[in-house]
């Protein structure tokens, strides 16, 4: 980005107060570049950006920090795939070398250069990532997906009897958590604590740093653990890879597969279930088998990634994307949102996407996130196991009175209030048991006479032993016929089923 552009001025104009909301030049800085942070509907921005400026657009971030957004979809796959051209290391960022970047800035804990594999570049980023990699390779599945249904019935348990639930709070916050920690191999840390506290870990409120130390302490303790004794978990199979990862190597990492998979699993969840329940159309064609759940979720990655724009790729050398000149040292954010409704791709946005995954909502190239398949394994199975257990659940408001949280990152779902019919528990703790065997059918066939049941003994009489069915007698060979004798006339043979059926039909 050319920095004579977007370079601050001391002018007595900039020392006066900002328009206020509402008015024409409200989120404008200098040189009337759109401030992301300020914008009331980034959606609608990301329009005008695009109509504006094409599929790449320059914008400012808090403390008027200049920043090209992706809007093409296009051109943010080439971004991504490009690693010759493009990468993750802020530490080139021109801003941030001049010193325009404070370390107390908003942003810096999604920009600040961290030695994990999604900021690594080369071989370090191939001994990372394979590690990452490496462990998630080892999960198995057909369990997973075993434990997540188990899961869901476990926390639907919790509210299914009071007949209403807040889907977001009591159901999607907390169902991904408690997939994580089995997965990490934390399961007894899950509970009520340690999902409030990621959740106000991402949210950035002032005990933002506090309950990020919290979970911290627990991977900590986890770590520890598994260095001494390694079970059949991520964080073992992190922490025994040939890549020899160290602890805080291998802490850092499951930080991040813990908050970016609690993250975008929440927000893919509640996404799914909110268009289930406010979209007839998508519900019919999941009821009526049209549309399945996998595609379901399939469909929501498209219309409402659940990050809606990354934080950062930054330009290794002069060059050009989008028909805009990009400069050495340029941060770019790379924006799902804004790319899967790309006109080009999707000129009617109404229009299915089914069998579609070419979305940008898990990213692409050399960064592309490792744990979609949980991801998606986590929605697929939970929204189809809640939809089981409550097939009559319906909102219970009005959709305009739906409440969201918006950053540039994400758009969270703050409610989704829901009503249903009571429901009784399940039990989940049932196993596989050796119950006796449900008596038989008789043998009875259609064309044999049915046996007829032994009378019912007095109430006072002693139970008589049932008399044994007559069998019939063998087949006894018949004499050869004798000339000059009367042949013996043969007993007449019953008629089947289908010859009594010929007889009525032909009538006679």
């Amino acid at each position: 980005m050319t920095p004579e552009s977007h370079a601050p001025t001391s002018t007595d104009d900039d020392l006066r107060p900002g328009p206020p909301p509402g008015c024409p030049a409200h989120g404008l800085g200098p040189g009337g570049l759109h401030r992301l942070h300020e914008a009331e509907d980034l959606g609608a921005l990301y329009e005008q950006l695009r109509e504006q400026h094409g599929p790449v657009a320059p914008v400012l971030l808090h403390d008027d920090v200049p920043m090209w957004i992706v809007l093409g979809h296009a051109e943010n796959l080439h971004m991504v795939r490009s690693p010759s051209q493009y990468c993750r290391d802020s530490r080139i960022w021109t801003p941030l070398r001049e010193g325009l970047v404070k370390p107390d800035h908003p942003l810096m804990p999604h920009i600040a250069w961290q030695p994990i594999a999604s900021h690594a570049e080369g071989d370090e980023h191939k001994r990372l990532r394979g590690a990452v990699m490496g462990a998630i390779s080892t999960i198995d599945f057909r369990s997973l997906r075993r434990y997540i249904n188990r899961s869901t019935q476990v926390i639907v348990n919790r509210f299914c009897e009071a007949g209403e639930a807040d889907l977001v709070g009591q159901f999607t916050e907390h169902l991904p958590m408690a997939v994580m920690c089995e997965i990490l191999g934390m399961p007894d840390e899950y509970n009520d604590r340690i999902v409030e506290a990621a959740r106000d870990a991402l949210k950035g409120t002032e005990t933002a740093i506090a309950s990020h130390s919290y979970v911290m302490e627990a991977l900590s303790r986890l770590t520890a653990t598994r260095r001494a004794q390694p079970e059949e978990d991520l964080a073992s199979y992190l922490i025994t890879h040939p890549a020899r990862l160290s602890d805080d190597e291998v802490r850092e990492h499951l930080r991040l597969v813990l908050f970016a998979a609690y993250e975008a699993t929440t927000n893919l969840l509640s996404n799914v279930l909110l268009t289930v329940l406010i979209d007839p159309r998508f519900r019919a064609q999941l009821n009526g088998g049209q549309m399945t759940v996998p595609e379901a979720v399939e469909q929501s990655l498209w219309n409402e990634p659940p990050f809606s724009t990354v934080f950062a790729y930054f330009a290794k050398q002069e060059t050009e994307l989008g028909g805009q000149r990009i400069r050495r040292g340029d941060g770019l954010l790379f924006a799902p949102l804004p790319a899967n409704v790309d006109p080009r791709v999707r000129p009617d946005l109404k229009a299915s996407m089914q069998g579609n995954r070419s979305h940008l909502a898990f990213g692409g190239g050399p960064h592309e996130c490792p744990g979609q398949d949980i991801g998606r394994s986590i929605a697929d199975v939970g929204v189809d196991a809640l939809l089981m257990r409550l097939p009559d659940v319906e909102l219970d408001c009005d959709e305009e009175e739906l409440r969201w949280t918006a950053s540039i990152a994400s758009r969270h779902l703050v409610e989704l209030p829901v009503q249903f019919a009571p429901k009784p528990p399940q039990d989940v703790q049932e196993v596989p048991n050796h119950k006796p065997v449900a008596a038989q059918r008789s043998d009875w066939q259609i064309g044999i006479a049915q046996p007829q049941a032994a009378p019912a003994a007095p109430a006072a009489a002693q139970p008589q032993p049932v008399a044994a069915q007559p069998q019939p007698d063998p087949v006894q060979p018949q004499p050869m016929p004798v000339p000059g004798q009367p042949a013996v006339a043969e007993p007449a043979r019953r008629k089947g089923v289908w010859q009594r059926f010929l007889s009525w039909w032909r009538g006679y």
